[in-house]
């Protein structure tokens, strides 16, 4: 087998709509709804460059192009600071800049929301034909080791694609993609079938699909042959968990990694809320106070 190439790019789809947040998505990107003093989409990129990669990709919809602006060195605002002696606000914004350092910024348009695999295929001729990782907007993973890290070290030993995967109670288990697995180790699954939202007596596992994954040429391969011909059930989407479902079909592996760390989703305004409040518990220079201002309210 060929050794496959480090992988240093990854793909970060944002193009919903975020209709779940209305009416405060129609001016805010909800990558850039706040969790304790960050936006989502921070914690995001700080978990890319604490993996190793190196080269960012964002699929964007069509109003939101100007992503890469907070990504910017604002040369006229340090002046000011400069100016006005905002030493400490200075410091902040030089450190903000830091944690981009090293990383290269691009994004591509998505003009039709056709898909989370229709998203990512959008982002394939920055590939290159190399592995690469994928991380959606609104799925952040509390953890010592970063997730897409974790995902890069299954990757090593197994040259195929995997799926960030993370066990759900079996209550909840019906909201989400769930796999059909047969262990190989600790955390290392081989997946063999992938289920959508399935009610919970007939959820193969209790092992629910994380939106994070790491992604071999073959992928988009597959996701070229199906092109503009998506499931006509779903309106012509292209769903990445039925891509996976072809080339199992056709004899291809796929691995399931189960992340160590807490999953913090975002995607509604329940769950982006239990996520600000997690972490705004774990952040040591608010964490007591806050502790002792809940103990307050009636």
């Amino acid at each position: 087998m060929e050794q496959q190439k480090d992988i240093k790019k990854i793909i970060i789809p944002i193009a919903g709509l975020g209709t779940r947040f209305l009416p405060l998505s129609n001016v805010i990107s909800k990558e850039f709804l706040p969790l304790v003093d960050k936006p989502v989409i921070q914690y995001i990129i700080e978990e890319v460059k604490n993996s190793g990669i190196e080269e960012v990709v964002f699929v964007v919809n069509p109003g939101r192009k100007n992503i890469l602006d907070y990504f910017k060195k604002n040369t006229e605002l340090e002046k000011l600071l400069v100016k006005r002696k905002k030493d400490k606000i200075l410091k902040e914004l030089k450190d903000f800049e830091e944690v981009f350092r090293g990383i290269s910024f691009s994004c591509v348009v998505q003009k039709e929301p056709l898909g989370d695999g229709h998203a990512i295929l959008q982002a394939a001729k920055y590939v290159n034909n190399e592995p690469v990782a994928v991380s959606f907007g609104d799925d952040i993973v509390y953890s010592d080791k970063p997730a897409i890290a974790q995902l890069m070290e299954i990757f090593k030993t197994c040259q195929a694609p995997v799926v960030a995967l993370k066990q759900m109670p079996v209550d909840k288990i019906s909201a989400y993609g769930v796999v059909d697995v047969e262990k190989i180790a600790n955390n290392l699954f081989k997946i063999k079938k992938f289920v959508e939202k399935p009610e919970a007596s007939k959820a193969p596992s209790n092992l629910a699909i994380v939106g994070k994954y790491i992604l071999t040429p073959e992928v988009f391969q597959y996701l070229k042959k199906t092109g503009t011909k998506g499931n006509p059930e779903r309106n012509g989407e292209i769903v990445l968990a039925e891509i996976f479902e072809k080339m199992l079909a056709d004899g291809k592996f796929i691995y399931g990694c189960e992340l160590k760390g807490e999953w913090l989703e975002c995607g509604d305004k329940l769950k982006w809320i239990k996520s600000f409040f997690y972490l705004a518990l774990k952040d040591e220079r608010f964490k007591d106070e806050l502790k002792q201002y809940i103990k307050t309210i009636k």
